[in-house]
């Protein structure tokens, strides 16, 4: 017979007991082992980042060595870079005339965004996510230290941003640019991701929740990118404007790689982000486990009739990211368009790059608003996956068994997720493509570009049709399988010529599919071909999903 009678603790156990608490708490007993932890997790999503951003500097360089094969085209082309859409888009073009300048124009802008992108969504899947899946607790319990799992968060996504900056600059030096303008050029990259690792950590801290986490990250990386960009609309000629330093990217871009290579702004990135982490640190001493300094904000007491709907709800929780890709269509509408003659003007029809814009019996400003007209497909391609990917996002969190706890239906739940993807991509593509026919001065009907940018839908469904499919079967594999088929599809239709791909291959992928009106004749064939392979991948893997079980990771 039990007595149910607890032994009482001695002092000296007492003692040990809060001596053994006291490190594993508040310490960074075990950075090392959580580091490799989260190095083991991410490894391919690392490597894929930092692959695929330093690959597009010798793909970028080649190409502009071929449209610019001479001193001269370069000159010309520097007068054409100085305008305001491109200083408001990529940055004062301070060396437009030098085939590292022209590298600056044509790229920087990208990588350093995109790695800002790529350490918000890092620091917030290792850090507030986990927090709020209950993870971090659980690694707590452990030998783990209060800060060790952040600190080695942090450390793994610096490390990203080094080995990116790193590759970035060997890849400058491998065609041959300028030494020291290489090595400026990779480390102004990864010093505006060191610096967005610390605005991201202290997102993490105020938001209850990985995705206002991720919604305050991708909020400052728009805010300074919008600040810079009037910046240097300011400026005066290519001198930047003092506003440019109110902005992390403006510091890294008044770095000026091939130019002056000012060394000086990587010690203020780095600053920001190691004083972001350590306040970031001081932050989460304040708090509790899994609460965000910021109060959530509180909705209406009662639902409307139409948020209770699948659809409804799902548009809710979407809003923002809608707002935000329609405005951003817009915005590269607009851009497109104004530069569109110039472009024209600049490229030599004889060149063998620039053949690769004309359509045979077609003008150079076709051939330059058919490539206009596939970034905006591109970038409905984007938004689509995306989108779609919420519906896996409520899976994984395990708020899709409570919404079909009652009488919801799967079909009914993953139809509302696919008809935002499928119209809102819609929307982008007219939006996008008459806009840009709306900014380029009577060049191109707005109306013709608005049909030519929606003669990619079928190329964008036959993605989310994938995307379906791969949900039923390997969902747990679907992010990667979308945004792997998405990233081929988008290498060969932009640069399939540049790799030597047969136009077989080209055009055997869903972008490289449709003709580039108004650059190429528009033929029905392989829009009816996408359709149909995107109503045979979606409806198996429809059907899949109705059968099988739901999964939270």
């Amino acid at each position: 017979m039990s007595t149910g009678t607890a032994r009482r603790r001695t002092p000296a156990e007492h003692a040990q007991r809060h001596a053994a608490a006291a490190r594993g708490t508040g310490t960074l007993t075990g950075v090392g082992t959580a580091a490799l932890f989260i190095l083991r997790r991410n490894w391919l999503r690392l490597a894929i980042w930092a692959l695929v951003l330093a690959s597009m500097i010798p793909v970028v360089y080649d190409s502009q060595q071929q449209a610019f094969p001479t001193q001269a085209a370069r000159d010309a082309y520097a007068q054409v870079a100085n305008t305001p859409a491109v200083a408001a888009m990529t940055g004062l073009p301070y060396a437009a005339g030098s085939l590292g300048g022209i590298l600056v124009i044509k790229i920087w802008m990208t990588l350093a965004v995109a790695l800002a992108f790529a350490v918000v969504f890092l620091v917030t899947r290792n850090g507030r996510a986990d927090e709020e899946a209950g993870r971090t607790e659980l690694l707590r319990s452990t030998a783990l230290g209060r800060h060790a799992y952040p600190s080695a968060n942090y450390l793994v996504s610096a490390a990203l941003c080094l080995a990116t900056g790193l590759l970035i600059s060997l890849l400058c030096l491998s065609v041959e640019l300028p030494a020291t303008g290489s090595w400026v050029m990779g480390a102004s990259i990864a010093g505006t991701g060191l610096a967005f690792i610390g605005l991201a950590a202290i997102c993490g801290q105020l938001a209850s929740t990985s995705r206002g986490a991720n919604s305050l990250g991708v909020a400052l990386i728009g805010l300074f990118y919008f600040i810079r960009a009037a910046a240097d609309l300011q400026a005066e000629g290519v001198n930047p404007s003092a506003a440019s330093w109110f902005s992390p990217i403006g510091w890294a871009q008044n770095m000026r790689a091939f130019g002056e290579d000012n060394w000086w702004p990587l010690l203020a990135l780095a600053s920001l982000g190691l004083a972001g982490c350590l306040l970031a640190l001081r932050l989460e001493s304040t708090r509790d486990l899994r609460a965000g300094l910021l109060p959530e904000r509180r909705g209406p007491a009662a639902a409307g009739s139409f948020t209770t709907t699948a659809l409804g709800l799902a548009l809710r929780l979407q809003r923002s990211s809608l707002i935000g890709w329609f405005l951003g269509a817009a915005v590269s509408g607009l851009f497109f368009g104004s530069v569109a003659q110039a472009m024209s003007s600049l490229l030599d029809p004889e060149n063998p790059f620039a053949r690769n814009f004309v359509g045979t019996g077609h003008s150079m400003l076709d051939g330059v608003l058919g490539i206009f007209v596939l970034f905006n497909a591109l970038l409905a391609g984007a938004f689509a996956i995306q989108c779609l990917g919420a519906a896996r996002s409520e899976e994984e969190s395990g708020r899709l068994e409570q919404q079909l706890a009652g009488s919801l239906a799967r079909g009914t739940w993953l139809g509302a997720h696919l008809l935002i993807a499928v119209l809102g991509s819609g929307v982008i593509l007219l939006l996008g493509g008459y806009l840009t026919g709306a900014a380029s001065q009577g060049s191109a009907a707005p109306a013709l570009l608005a049909g030519a940018c929606l003669a990619f839908w079928p190329a964008v469904l036959s993605l989310l049709g994938l995307q379906l499919l791969a949900f039923g079967y390997v969902p747990r594999f679907t992010t990667a399988i979308a945004w792997a088929a998405y990233g081929i599809s988008v290498m060969a239709a932009m640069f399939g010529g540049l790799f030597s791909l047969s136009e077989d291959v080209i055009r055997a992928t869903p972008f490289g599919a449709i003709p580039r009106m108004p650059a190429e004749d528009f033929s029905w064939a392989p829009l009816a071909v996408l359709l149909l392979i995107s109503l045979v991948l979606g409806a198996a893997g429809m059907g899949r999903f109705n059968r099988r079980d739901v999964l939270a990771n």
